[in-house]
């Protein structure tokens, strides 16, 4: 059972997503907060496997308590969403520890995929915003985290990290499985992480080199 706790000043959307969820199978909201510090005090009480965060949430903004959630409850996935397109906020909220980036304009499928993802640990991301994450905007070039890597494990790092199963990225890169399995196996290697949220993790950290 994946418990959501869900973060948002509107009351419908609170209604609405809680009844989508509690009607979908394997899920339960275990509560919700209009704003942060009522949220902070949800979670003084209960333990969410996963807190969609509203990004415009009042009193304090919605990075701020991403930030805070991270530090104070570290086990806790926090998946951000808004109103405003991937563009606008994604990349920020990603850096800052999320593990996901949604539209309120996502179709109901898809949020529900996106939970399911984030519970079990793993990114939430388009592949799109996977290639932002590996490249410096202004120049395309790749980012210092990624220069130890080959163009092809790059390319294979920002299919797995943007949430490709190894079958997808061998179709997508014309590889075999077993190739797809070896690259895989190299980057976290290399790059001394066992995960792909690490992984993700570390790249930002180094970006401030």
């Amino acid at each position: 059972m994946i418990k959501v706790l869900i973060a948002d000043n509107h009351p419908i959307i609170r209604m609405g997503v809680k009844h989508v969820l509690d009607s979908t199978t394997g899920f339960k909201v275990v509560d919700s907060a209009s704003t942060t510090d009522e949220l902070f005090e949800k979670l003084e009480k209960v333990t969410p496997d996963v807190v969609m965060l509203e990004m415009d949430i009042p009193e304090v903004n919605g990075i701020a308590a991403l930030r805070k959630i991270k530090k104070e409850y570290p086990d806790v996935k926090v998946l951000m969403y808004s109103g405003q397109s991937e563009d606008v906020y994604a990349l920020s909220t990603i850096r800052a520890g999320a593990f996901g980036y949604l539209s309120k304009a996502s179709e109901i499928d898809y949020i529900i995929s996106a939970i399911r993802k984030v519970s079990e640990g793993n990114m939430f991301i388009t592949n799109e915003l996977a290639q932002r994450l590996a490249f410096d905007e202004g120049t395309q070039k790749p980012r210092r985290f990624f220069r130890k890597l080959s163009s092809r494990e790059v390319e294979v790092l920002k299919l797995l990290a943007s949430g490709k199963r190894n079958k997808d990225v061998a179709q997508g890169l014309n590889l075999n499985e077993k190739t797809v399995s070896t690259y895989k196996a190299r980057l976290m290697k290399k790059l001394n992480v066992d995960n792909m949220v690490d992984l993700l993790q570390q790249a930002k950290a180094l970006e401030l080199y």
